[in-house]
């Protein structure tokens, strides 16, 4: 490990506790397993993201470049390696707030709101197409509304020789899990709450 990697690691442990990882050749630091800075040949890079990114640039910081063999990809974090040798005023204001963009990127990505229906188990694009369809738009009613309701509009939409394996697919999406691994007793009980014979 070279020198600026060891102080940067050292420097990152005033932001609370961190994660290091293998990552592109270098070292990854990760904070609640969002990547936040990337340590390669003797640089530093922090992630960038939103306002982040102009102030990064306007201060003469570099993309960093992953080359592989036919192609290179620029991904969104900046060499502040010098900022940060100079020790810098703005530094830690800078690696903060990159640490903190990380961070409710990585939530946001995991919430219902950056989901898509088709991403549930037991969901794929045909049965997102019905359940919009049905009026159903996000994971958030799908999920409010419940196995029964979706279901239900389901059927509504599409008559009544809907099969009823849906309602079991409908309610594993919701509680995460395959729809065969849905026991007896649950499917009785949401059988019990929807009307096979509309």
């Amino acid at each position: 490990m070279d020198m600026t990697e060891q102080n940067f690691i050292q420097y990152v442990k005033k932001f609370g506790d961190f994660q290091k990882r293998s990552m592109f050749g270098g070292t990854g630091l990760f904070k609640d397993e969002a990547m936040f800075a990337l340590i390669s040949n003797d640089h530093v890079f922090i992630r960038g993201g939103e306002k982040l990114d102009s102030e990064l640039s306007q201060l003469g910081c570099e993309r960093y470049r992953h080359v592989k063999k036919q192609t290179t990809a620029t991904v969104n974090y900046y060499d502040v390696t010098t900022l940060f040798v100079a020790n810098d005023s703005k530094i830690a204001g800078l690696v903060e707030e990159s640490i903190t963009y990380s961070v409710s990127e990585r939530e946001y990505k995991r919430s219902y709101a950056n989901r898509r229906l088709r991403d549930l188990p037991n969901m794929q694009l045909t049965l997102e197409r019905m359940v919009k369809k049905a009026g159903i738009e996000d994971v958030d009613t799908f999920v409010e509304l419940g196995a029964p309701a979706v279901f239900s509009r389901v059927k509504l939409a599409y008559g009544s020789d809907v099969d009823v394996k849906l309602l079991w697919k409908f309610a594993g999406a919701i509680e995460g899990i395959h729809w065969k691994l849905i026991q007896e007793p649950r499917k009785r009980q949401l059988l019990g709450s929807v009307d096979l014979s509309s």
